[in-house]
C-alpha cells in the first residue's frame, strides 16, 4: 500500500487541519469531539449538520459553509461518527430556528444520529437519504444506501434554510428531493482503508462491479468489462425504472467520481447518460461533474438524476460557498 500518510491513527486529524488552513476565513475544526463548522456561524436559521465515515471526502465537510451545511461530523474511515460529536456541533451552530440532521442510510449512521437526535433538548429533525437504486438491501443497511444524492439534498436545503425556511419546511423539502433522486454507481477496482492495506473487495482487471456501494459493498452483479455507453445504459435502466420521469420532464444529471477516475471519462460518462436522458425526452437542464462522493481511491463513478420543478432549479442555482462548491 502506498498512500500519503504518517500514521493511520493521526491522519483523520492531520487531513482535518489541511482542509481548515487551506480554507481559514470558511472553516473551523474542533476535536474531542470532532466537527467542522463555519469559521463564523450563520444566525437566525435553521442549522444544517451531516456527516459520515471520512472516505468520502468532499462529502461532508467539504460542503460547509454559506448555503449549505453548518457542521459536518465526520468519523473515521469508513466508520460512523458519534453522537457525542453530533451534540457539540448543534451546540456549536444551533441559532434558534432547531437543527436538521441530513444523514445517508447505514446502519451505523442511522443509530448514531438518530441517538443524538433524541438526546439533543433543542427542537430538530432528520431527513434520511436512500438514493442509491442499486440493491434494496446491503451489508450495511436495512433499506437503500444513501449515496451521492445526498448532494443534492444539501444543497437544495441549505439553500432554503439560508433563506429563512423553517425546520419544517426543511424537513419536507429534504424527504422531498430524496424521493425525485435517484443513484447507481459501478466500479473497476476495490479502495483500499489505510488501516487495513489490502484491497476491500477483490476483482478481475477485466471485471466491474455494477451497483457498487461507496464503501466497497456488492452491487447487483459482476460483469465483464464493456463499454461506456452500455454502462451508462445498465444505470440509467434501473435509475429511469425507479423514478418513472414523464417525458417533458427537466431533470439534474450529476456524474460523481469515486476518487480514481480521471475527469475526463467523467465527462465521457456525462456525455452518453445526457444522450440516453434525452433519447428518453427528458431535459437535463443543470449538471455536475466530479469526484464529490467518493470511496478514497476507487476507480468507477456513479450516476444521479434529480426530477426538478422551478422551485428545486431556483434552490440548486442560489448563491453557494464552500470548499468544494461554489457560485
Amino acid at each position: 500500500m502506498k498512500k500519503f500518510l504518517n500514521d493511520v491513527n493521526t491522519m483523520l486529524r492531520e487531513s482535518l487541519g489541511g482542509m481548515v488552513e487551506a480554507h481559514p476565513q470558511l472553516l473551523r475544526v474542533e476535536f474531542e469531539p470532532t466537527f467542522v463548522a463555519r469559521h463564523e456561524a450563520a444566525t437566525n436559521k435553521v442549522a444544517l449538520i451531516s456527516g459520515g465515515g471520512s472516505g468520502h471526502e468532499p462529502l461532508h465537510a467539504g460542503f460547509v459553509g454559506r448555503g449549505m451545511l453548518d457542521a459536518a461530523c465526520p468519523g473515521q474511515v469508513f466508520t460512523s461518527p458519534t453522537p457525542d460529536q453530533m451534540l457539540a456541533a448543534a451546540a456549536a451552530t444551533e441559532s434558534g430556528k432547531g437543527v436538521l440532521f441530513i444523514v445517508k442510510n447505514y446502519a451505523g449512521d442511522g443509530m448514531n444520529f438518530q441517538m443524538a437526535s433524541e438526546i439533543l433538548e433543542i427542537d430538530n429533525a432528520t431527513v434520511l437519504v436512500n438514493d442509491d437504486v442499486a440493491v434494496e438491501n446491503s451489508t450495511h443497511t436495512t433499506g437503500r444506501r444513501g449515496v451521492a444524492g445526498t448532494l443534492v439534498v444539501e444543497k437544495a436545503v441549505g439553500a432554503a434554510a439560508e433563506q429563512g425556511a423553517t425546520l419544517a419546511e426543511c424537513k419536507l423539502l429534504g424527504d422531498r428531493v430524496n424521493a425525485a433522486t435517484a443513484s447507481m454507481g459501478v466500479a473497476f477496482t476495490s479502495c483500499t482503508v489505510p488501516a487495513a492495506g489490502r484491497p476491500t473487495f477483490d476483482i478481475g482487471p477485466d471485471e466491474i462491479e455494477i451497483g457498487v456501494g461507496i464503501h466497497g459493498e456488492p452491487g447487483r452483479r459482476r460483469a465483464a468489462h464493456m463499454p461506456a455507453n452500455e454502462i451508462v445504459r445498465l444505470l440509467m435502466d434501473a435509475i429511469l425504472g425507479d423514478l418513472k420521469p414523464k417525458a417533458g420532464r427537466e431533470v439534474l444529471l450529476h456524474v460523481n467520481g469515486f476518487g480514481g477516475t480521471p475527469l475526463m471519462e467523467l465527462y465521457l460518462l456525462h456525455h452518453a447518460a445526457s444522450t440516453r436522458l434525452k433519447a428518453d425526452g427528458l431535459v437535463p437542464v443543470r449538471s455536475l461533474v466530479g469526484n464529490y462522493t467518493t470511496s478514497l481511491d476507487m476507480a468507477g463513478a456513479s450516476l444521479t438524476v434529480t426530477l426538478l420543478d422551478d422551485e428545486l432549479k431556483a434552490l440548486w442555482d442560489a448563491p453557494v460557498h464552500t470548499a468544494a462548491l461554489r457560485w
